[in-house]
């Protein structure tokens, strides 16, 4: 049967790691808000509209670049980990949520919580970079109970059998691009650990460098005899509602 989410969620893939959420109690969430500068991302669609909150998985560019434009002109409440938060108030942005890996942020009827990432995190702050904490992913937990994992920027790491284990996600959103995040090969390995019975692609064809694609990622969860089904989104794509 071929993956749809429930009727009651709208997901909509902004190109790169951005995703657009709405959750079935009507919450409006952006995960790494970059949009402007986003090649991937569909000109119609560089404007969010009104939003609640942002969730930021870490502090390079193209993850980040438009979250204090964003925050500023929705009024969107800012989840990232202590120092990003803190970054983020330095430039006007003072209704941060600030967290850290395994804290959970129950609000508004919906659980996030931040997870484990394996990556690096510097934020470009004019001609120098700051340190912008760990990075992070996130497990969010709608109001139906539904589950969404996204990864932010990773490696593959063994604890993610602790993520299925815990959280039980219900679709994992998965880079695959590879030189700064996952191949498809480390991503199939992910798919086992994670047990889950979809993935949506993020973090591929944005740029020359990433390299990875959809098609090698089936192929090599064919090679470990993995059943997920592989959901390739088109920029601008909506699934659910």
């Amino acid at each position: 049967m071929a993956f749809t989410l429930p009727s009651e969620i709208s997901l909509t893939y902004l190109g790169h790691s951005t995703f657009h959420l709405v959750t079935p109690g009507g919450l409006r969430l952006l995960i790494d808000p970059w949009v402007q500068n986003n090649p991937r991302c569909p000109a119609d669609k560089k404007d969010v509209g009104p939003l609640d909150r942002m969730l930021i998985t870490h502090g390079h560019y193209d993850h980040i670049g438009d979250a204090v434009d964003i925050g500023k002109a929705t009024g969107a409440q800012a989840f990232a980990n202590f120092e990003t938060v803190t970054w983020l108030g330095s430039k006007g942005i003072k209704n941060g949520a600030p967290m850290n890996k395994g804290g959970t942020i129950r609000e508004g009827g919906i659980a996030v919580t931040m997870v484990h990432a394996d990556h690096s995190c510097g934020i470009t702050d004019g001609d120098q970079i700051v340190y912008g904490g760990e990075p992070g992913g996130y497990v969010i937990e709608l109001e139906n109970g539904y589950r969404i994992y996204h990864a932010g920027d990773t490696a593959v790491f063994s604890d993610m059998a602790l993520i299925a284990e815990i959280y039980k996600p219900d679709v994992a959103l998965l880079p695959i691009g590879d030189r700064f995040v996952m191949s498809p090969k480390e991503a199939a390995y992910a798919t086992r650990f994670l047990k889950v019975p979809a993935v949506i692609p993020m973090h591929f064809a944005t740029f020359p460098l990433l390299t990875g694609t959809p098609d090698a990622f089936r192929g090599e969860l064919d090679a470990l005899g993995v059943k997920a089904e592989v959901v390739v989104m088109e920029p601008g794509e909506t699934s659910g509602k």
